[in-house]
């Protein structure tokens, strides 16, 4: 049995612990309401983007718009993609379900070329002793990423699918849909998927449809990325204020239950003085 100085010595070890987790949860809990913010002020922008593409896309014609290189669809025979992971960990399953995710996708595209594009640390240490290829990596983005990274690796895998090196783009990443749900994403943005038209209302260009969807269809591909980079931040500290409550909890129930063994151990060798000492009086008796 241990002793009192041993279980008080656990229970402020664990009370240590505990307050690591609660201000890590507070901390978490400040940059979630930055990162909802932005994700929730990026997807109307998201949303309107889509719409105009397919008003242009619809005002074009569609012969014209197969003549664009981003809209090409090949067989898909050499894969890029793209993992979305955290820099850190203690953020739950966070890390671990993108990774499971990425294996499968593998798995299930075994007998093509795929090659991975890795953002984040904690992706990046996974795959790099794995027997994969691997197409770069960036690191120290997952919660500062933005119009520059986006513009940096959208143009990336916007140059690789032109080239050839590539026949589409898929990502992987967490969409954040409340404090308590992440939702594990994968989509594939090139080649494009045009979206139908928004409206029927007709539309007068200055410029001719092509030249727009020329310019257009690059900036798409970046809004993208930067949509996910944003998901994915928000996701990433809802994770971690989640993991940080639970272990917080979990430390308290801890520090209950050796509370009150403690206090068994305590009051088991109070009994056992009493005895003796009776048992020491009984004798000189």
């Amino acid at each position: 049995m241990p002793s009192l100085i041993d279980i008080r010595r656990r229970i402020r070890s664990v009370k240590n612990t505990q307050q690591i987790t609660r201000a890590m949860k507070m901390v978490a809990s400040a940059r979630l309401r930055r990162a909802q913010d932005r994700v929730i002020n990026s997807r109307p922008y998201a949303r309107m983007a889509s719409e105009l593409l397919g008003d242009v896309v619809s005002a074009a014609g569609p012969e014209l718009v197969e003549q664009l290189p981003l809209l090409a669809a090949r067989e898909e025979r050499r894969i890029q993609l793209v993992l979305i992971t955290a820099d850190r960990g203690l953020a739950g399953a966070f890390n671990a379900n993108l990774v499971k995710a990425a294996l499968q996708f593998l798995a299930e595209h075994k007998d093509r070329e795929v090659e991975l594009e890795l953002v984040g640390r904690k992706g990046r240490d996974f795959f790099i002793k794995r027997p994969v290829a691997i197409s770069g990596e960036t690191t120290g983005i997952s919660q500062t990423a933005g119009q520059a990274e986006a513009e940096r690796l959208g143009h990336k895998l916007i140059g690789r699918f032109t080239s050839g090196e590539v026949d589409s783009v898929w990502l992987i990443y967490n969409e954040f849909k409340s404090v308590l749900s992440q939702k594990v994403t994968l989509r594939r943005i090139l080649p494009i998927e045009l979206p139908a038209a928004a409206s029927r209302r007709e539309y007068i260009f200055e410029q001719p449809p092509m030249e727009m969807l020329e310019r257009l269809l690059p900036e798409f591909i970046v809004l993208q990325v930067l949509e996910a980079f944003l998901e994915s931040a928000a996701a990433e500290q809802a994770a971690r204020m989640t993991a940080m409550d639970a272990a917080t909890t979990n430390a308290g129930e801890v520090i209950n239950k050796l509370t009150l063994f403690m206090n068994r151990v305590r009051q088991a060798s109070i009994t056992r003085e009493i005895i003796e000492v009776v048992s020491g009086a009984s004798a000189l008796e």
